[in-house]
């Protein structure tokens, strides 16, 4: 069973905050409108009996002693006999009440105090001066039918039922306080076993010991009007943006990766779609730009590929149709982006054969010709789960980096996607935490000095 770590609940039960306020106020809500509105005000009178047999002058105290006792064990007799149809249909008569005895014994209840030899009579009436009234009369009948039954001669109403001034099923703030601890704790077990069987990865998860493979970076969701308004290449747009320092924490940790060795070819992918891979791509090509390299960014995903669309760049011939051309007539397939250093050849014509063109002797003699001609090539590739595109280009770069979405890609798939790469002898740099919020993180807190204002 995987342990449950305390102070992660906590940060993830922020998210259910506003499902906390709107249960409780409608539960509260709820039930405060039955109680004062719906619910019928139900009145209770009670009075008392007691009962002993008298002993005559010359018995002495033992004898008054047993018969005490004698009382109190038949009150337990007594008490069937006060809430009999004998008894409650003398009561009915007496009272011209409309309701049978099953009815009335419903509200009725009878029970010896304790230690004693008194009976405590309650009766509950929508009516405050009628349950007073049948409370009262069941005292007068069950005294008359218990003396002759058991030729008692101490048998008396003890205590007169007086008429209720207030409503006994009045629990209006008990019933307040239950309705609002039932829905904290609703919510609160909803959250925890959404928690508990939650199997996507997070950014604070372990995933050098869960999956093996590093942390490459992580980047946090940005509320940026130029996000807002469709224009994503932040490294570019705001370069002081807390995005644009967790893409260039990113390029420094690839850069740290590459002391031993030279790495010029990146491919870019994830799990599934919408994972943010795209993004990651165009703003770590940016970023190398920005260092000083001489960069192109490749679309390789020849299905859904979109880095035309972020660099507002035309599509009409692109990696596909470059791969049935002759490789002499690349340079008529690369795209100037306006930023300095940084070319970009986008995905052309969806083919219906994408692997078998990656695949191809000629996508790798590309590849060897890019290689050559800049200091980085970024691959954008397609997702790995259910497609081999990305498989196949991985055996062709020298690092990988496969991006997640914070808190929504599943660790199967990641586990699924690592072993996919791994089986083609991929060298995966690491895993890039996509949209983290970074008021949950506490990777934000290292970025603190950046002002907000930056984005704006």
């Amino acid at each position: 069973m995987e342990e449950i770590n305390i102070k992660d609940f906590f940060s993830y039960l922020k998210r259910y905050i506003w499902a906390f306020i709107l249960v409780t106020v409608v539960a509260v809500a709820g039930v405060a409108v039955y109680d004062t509105v719906l619910k019928e005000p139900v009145y209770q009178a009670s009075t008392t009996i007691g009962i002993a047999k008298s002993s005559d002058n010359s018995s002495n105290a033992a004898a008054t002693l047993n018969d005490v006792n004698a009382s109190q064990k038949l009150t337990t007799t007594y008490s069937e006999i006060a809430k009999s149809e004998l008894v409650l249909n003398q009561v009915i008569e007496n009272l011209g009440l409309t309701v049978n005895v099953k009815e009335l014994s419903k509200n009725v209840t009878v029970k010896p105090v304790e230690d004693t030899s008194i009976l405590n009579v309650q009766v509950k009436d929508l009516n405050a001066e009628q349950a007073a009234t049948i409370a009262n009369e069941i005292a007068v009948v069950f005294t008359d039918e218990v003396t002759e039954i058991y030729k008692l001669d101490n048998v008396s109403q003890l205590s007169v039922a007086q008429v209720p001034v207030a409503p006994s099923n009045n629990t209006l703030m008990r019933d307040v306080i239950l309705a609002a601890a039932i829905a904290v704790l609703g919510v609160g077990a909803i959250a925890f076993l959404r928690f508990y069987l939650d199997d996507t990865v997070k950014h604070g998860d372990d995933v050098e010991k869960t999956f093996g493979l590093a942390m490459a970076g992580r980047i946090t969701k940005s509320d940026a009007k130029e996000m807002k308004a469709g224009n994503e290449l932040i490294v570019e747009k705001l370069p002081k943006a807390v995005v644009s320092e967790n893409i260039k924490s990113l390029r420094t940790n690839l850069q740290f990766t590459a002391i031993d060795k030279d790495i010029k070819t990146i491919l870019v992918t994830s799990t599934n779609a919408g994972e943010g891979k795209s993004f990651v791509s165009a703003n770590l090509a940016t970023s190398f730009a920005q260092a000083d390299k001489r960069v192109l960014l490749v679309d390789c995903d020849l299905r859904k590929g979109r880095v035309h669309r972020l660099f507002k760049v035309v599509n009409k011939k692109g990696l596909s149709n470059l791969l049935t051309d002759d490789l002499k007539n690349t340079n008529d397939y690369i795209n100037w982006t306006g930023i300095k250093n940084l070319n970009v050849i986008t995905c052309g014509t969806y083919p219906p054969n994408p692997s078998e063109l990656l695949a191809s002797k000629k996508n790798k003699r590309l590849m060897n010709n890019l290689r050559a001609r800049y200091d980085i090539v970024i691959l954008d590739g397609a997702p790995v789960n259910g497609l081999a595109d990305s498989v196949i280009l991985a055996g062709l770069v020298d690092e990988t980096l496969i991006v997640t979405k914070d808190a929504s890609t599943a660790k199967t798939d990641l586990m699924t996607a690592k072993d996919a790469l791994e089986k083609v002898g991929a060298r995966i740099a690491g895993i890039v935490f996509n949209q983290v919020n970074r008021k949950s993180s506490k990777y934000y807190n290292n970025y603190y000095y950046y002002s907000s204002d930056s984005e704006k």
